[in-house]
């Protein structure tokens, strides 16, 4: 089962460089349209500023995408030198927004790109990594008597408890690869708590912690 690098959560970082202002804004993506939404968020946050340069990488089922704009810089100096970071710590599912703010002195080509990258990886210092693979969305129904048991469960196998509802029965949405799948399913019996019903929500990329 195929497994990549991605974030868990958003991130931002600032740097000053010879009194230009560089703010990296990161973000978790799935696709190129949510991309292009966190980009026009931006330019209207930002909306004073002189460049709002940028690069992402995509890997799903449908779409293995790399995409940079240098937004007005000297060409190779801003988009580029995210992506290439991007690119060295092989991080998909993730768009990096690096934005200047001119602070009167020109920098020249060597000293954009060292400024870009480093509010880049400033930025991705303050993310926490996880693992992405293949997997799916589970409704779980289950007993009040056993909830407690299942949660345990759950933390003890790094399964994410997305959504419960409380009714007659307990309902809980997780997300699974194909194994957790199956293991909660043939392992029922042996577990410390009885799955009443099961079923498969849809199909989706899922994201596992890791330390690194």
């Amino acid at each position: 089962m195929e497994q990549f690098k991605t974030i868990m959560q958003d991130a931002q970082a600032e740097i000053e460089e010879k009194k230009s202002r560089f703010i990296a804004n990161v973000y978790y993506i799935e696709n190129a349209e949510e991309a292009e939404e966190h980009l026009k968020q931006i330019r209207k946050k930002y909306f004073d500023a002189r460049h709002n340069c940028y690069a992402y990488s995509i890997k799903n089922i449908n779409e293995n995408v790399k995409r940079f704009s240098d937004d007005g810089e000297p060409s190779g100096t801003a988009g580029a030198p995210i992506l290439n970071i991007i690119e060295k710590n092989e991080i998909n599912n993730i768009l990096v927004i690096v934005t200047r703010y001119f602070g009167g002195i020109l920098l020249g080509t060597g000293g954009l790109v060292r400024a870009y990258s480093e509010a880049t990886m400033r930025a991705l210092e303050r993310v926490t990594y996880a693992n992405e693979e293949c997997g799916m969305e589970m409704l779980i129904t289950i007993s009040y008597s056993d909830f407690e048991n299942f949660k345990y469960f759950c933390r003890k196998k790094n399964i994410s408890i997305i959504n419960t509802t409380y009714n007659k029965y307990i309902e809980c949405t997780i997300e699974v690869n194909n194994e957790e799948k199956q293991n909660i399913i043939d392992n029922n019996e042996k577990n410390n708590f009885n799955i009443l019903n099961n079923k498969v929500i849809k199909e989706k990329n899922i994201r596992k912690n890791i330390e690194i």
